[in-house]
């Protein structure tokens, strides 16, 4: 049994002290939505502990053993402790995720905790089991909500600078998941106790969030942010009954389903009116007048023998082949001719097209297109049996493709697929639907649960690593900064001088060492930096000639010091000890003659000499070898080499740099590295000292490093276009229905 001693004590704070983040430069409108939505969320979390003590004492009474029962009470005790800290804590975390909206973060530092990439992929079962509860919830809400969601993300695009999209909406799921989490970090409590925990906020929290995003959309509408996108308004909970003990679960759906929806039924009736100027275009060959048209139930099963004989069938025609050689068996069989009824041929023609849309899209790699191409029979079903799978943005099958496309984004088409997690992710997704599912629609449900777990532990990965990445590049182009500022000490002090040559040795392999680690750690601005820089002038002047015996002195008084401050830099520096001992050695000399007062040119004329008339001259210490500074110093780090050759300036109303200006950190890009090569890869920074732009893989890893110039240039050539992120089988959806209407039109 756990003691108060282990019970961790927060910062006592004002109850009800609002967040202190500050709404920096957010719109009025989202400043409304944020308020409003806090509200919503402190009243639903008091709800949830309310009910806490409840819950977990009901727990504790059916436990097994004593031990099991502890545990729950010793839950009740630390949630109460905590209650109001985990409150507070989660608003700030509501409030932090709106004011980073428009901004762009690069994120806190690394966990001084050390983290092996080798331990990434072994997760602990406590984080495991807490994990796939969270993918589980956010799957329901985003299987419900979707549509709400969608268009309060679409709004808030246009009101920020950051990209928003489900995932990273500050009131979406994933995001009030991750902020309840961090608010509970400070609970200690065993994992099933948290998973209750979990179950609470999904039945307090997350199943009213239909309320908030229909709330948070009308604040939005009012304030004219794209009023035209219309979502489906919640019903009220009082007229919302449970659902029988017999009828499917979340995720699939009966006719009785569809047919309550008469929204979603007249989509599709507009669907059909438009599929009017291509009815029977797409069939092999036309069916006889008398040809009684088969039920729904019956193409089922016709299209499910097709996709157990024959599931390597991808081709549109292969299936329409398939089909009505069936149907001819059929009517052989009976006497009389079957056919496809109107309503499902309509349904046929227009998976049909969408599949065509989907095949030909350029940001799919060649791949991942051969396995979706697979899922065209199922797909297919699931349309037959739900029609709103055409009008309902969270339907699983639709979320299901959308997922497999935007987790294959960065996908290159040279990756090794056979040893792809990815890729076999999504292989065993498109074998189980063509193995097992018949008629019941809700495996997709499961099917998309499991993907989203899947793909959430790469995203954690992948994030990490980026983070890293990012944290490097920010770095690197700090040691930049720094190193230039050094260049610029040196030459200022240098340039065109003639030195001795051990000392511009000195300070440029030693001494620029000195100050780029001071820069580093201190700054221009501090009295650190400035003494480095008075150290190096005092060096330089003690070796220049000094004729004035007050210089002189002067210099006797100055080397002590100037002494013991270049071996403290050089110190710190871990400056080799063997070529500092050898420096002071020749400086010494240096001061020694300078210290020397100037020698007259005597002849002795006593002497002996071939040459009576050549005078003779005290042979005193040799001169230092002596080195005039001609070239500008610069800096190089380890392995780096510097192009010295200008890049061409563009205007600044360049089409390119345009493009280059309007890229978004985020946004993925296709680089033609050759005629057979191309690479994916992701925007993951800016870094504005440097003006670098920053691109990395899938997995989060740097590839490309690019310039502004160098980036439009890229564009200029043709060898760089930007990826569209936008929802697969929308974008599938919105570009067939253009084409029926222009058919209908013309």
């Amino acid at each position: 049994m756990r003691t108060d001693a282990k019970v961790v004590h927060l910062n006592k704070a004002a109850p009800d002290a609002k967040p202190t983040v500050t709404a920096g430069r957010l719109p009025v409108a989202l400043i409304n939505v944020r308020d409003k939505a806090a509200l919503q969320l402190k009243q639903a979390l008091q709800a949830l502990f309310d009910n806490a003590d409840d819950t977990l004492f009901e727990m504790a009474d059916r436990a097994g053993s004593n031990s099991e029962q502890s545990a729950f009470f010793e839950a009740m005790r630390d949630l109460r402790l905590k209650r109001r800290s985990i409150e507070r804590g989660f608003l700030q975390k509501v409030f932090e995720s709106f004011a980073t909206l428009n901004q762009y973060d690069i994120g806190p530092a690394p966990s001084a905790e050390a983290v092996s990439f080798d331990s990434l992929s072994l997760v602990q079962n406590d984080e495991l089991e807490e994990s796939v509860a969270v993918d589980t919830m956010v799957a329901k809400v985003m299987t419900r909500d979707a549509l709400a969601l969608t268009h309060l993300s679409t709004r808030l695009n246009t009101l920020v600078s950051s990209k928003v999209d489900d995932k990273s909406n500050p009131l979406g799921p994933l995001t009030l998941c991750d902020s309840f989490l961090q608010a509970c970090s400070e609970l200690v409590m065993e994992i099933r106790v948290k998973l209750i925990i979990l179950k609470l906020f999904d039945r307090f929290v997350l199943t009213n969030l239909d309320q908030l995003y229909a709330e948070a959309n009308h604040i939005l509408v009012a304030a004219g942010v794209l009023p035209e996108l219309r979502s489906t308004p919640p019903r009220p909970r009082q007229d919302r009954p449970a659902r029988p003990a017999n009828t499917p679960p979340a995720g699939s759906y009966s006719q009785d389903d569809v047919r309550t929806d008469e929204e979603m039924e007249e989509v599709f009736s507009l669907l059909q009116g438009l599929l009017s100027e291509v009815r029977g275009a797409h069939r092999s060959q036309a069916a006889p007048r008398d040809a009684l048209p088969i039920s729904s139930h019956d193409l089922l099963r016709l299209l499910s023998h097709i996709q157990t004989r024959a599931p390597q069938t991808t081709d549109y025609h292969e299936v329409r082949d398939h089909l009505d050689q069936l149907l001819k068996r059929a009517s052989a069989k009976s006497g009389k001719n079957r056919t496809v009824g109107e309503i499902d041929e309509d349904v046929i023609n227009l998976v049909s097209m969408l599949f065509e849309f989907i095949l030909d899209d350029r940001t799919l790699p060649d791949s991942l297109k051969a396995l979706i191409a697979r899922l065209q029979i199922p797909i297919l079903k699931v349309a037959v049996i739900d029609k709103t799978f055409f009008s309902r943005g969270s339907h699983p099958a639709r979320r299901l493709l959308n997922e497999i496309a935007s987790a294959a984004m960065g996908w290159g088409d040279q990756d090794d697929t056979q040893r792809d997690s990815l890729y076999q992710k999504i292989e065993q997704i498109v074998a189980r639907l063509l193995n097992d599912f018949t008629d019941d629609p809700s495996i997709f449900s499961e099917l998309l649960a499991d993907f989203l777990a899947f793909t959430g532990d790469e995203r954690r990965r992948s994030e990490l690593l980026e983070q890293r990445t990012r944290d490097a590049e920010e770095g690197r182009a700090k040691a930049e900064a720094a190193r230039q500022e050094v260049e610029r000490a040196l030459n200022q002090r240098l340039l065109g001088k003639t030195l001795p040559e051990v000392v511009v040795r000195l300070l440029q392999e030693a001494w620029s060492k000195v100050l780029l680690l001071t820069c580093l750690k201190h700054g221009t601005q501090s009295e650190q930096w400035q003494s480095a820089l008075d150290t190096m002038d005092q060096l330089i002047w003690s070796v220049s000639p000094h004729d004035d015996a007050q210089e002189r002195q002067q210099l006797l008084e100055l080397v002590p010091d100037l002494l013991r401050s270049l071996r403290d830099g050089l110190s710190s520096a871990a400056f080799n000890p063997f070529s500092t001992s050898e420096f002071f050695n020749q400086l010494e000399t240096l001061h020694v003659q300078a210290l020397q007062p100037p020698q007259p040119v005597e002849a002795d004329t006593a002497a002996p000499t071939a040459d009576i008339d050549a005078p003779v001259e005290f042979v005193g210490p040799p001169s230092p070898a002596m080195v005039e500074v001609q070239e500008e110093i610069v800096l190089l780090a380890p392995g780096e080499v510097r192009d010295l050759e200008p890049e061409p300036r563009l205007p600044e109303n360049d089409e390119a740099l345009i493009k280059v200006d309007n890229l978004r950190v985020g946004s993925w890009v296709e680089f033609q590295e050759d005629e057979e090569h191309k690479l994916r890869c992701k925007l993951a920074a800016i870094i504005k000292p440097t003006g670098k732009f920053i691109f990395v893989n899938r997995t989060g890893m740097k590839v490309l490093e690019k310039t502004r110039t160098g980036l439009a240039l890229e564009f200029q050539r043709g060898a760089v276009r930007l990826l569209d992120d936008a929802l697969l089988f929308d974008r599938a959806l919105e570009s067939v229905i253009g084409n029926l209407r222009r058919l209908k039109n013309a």
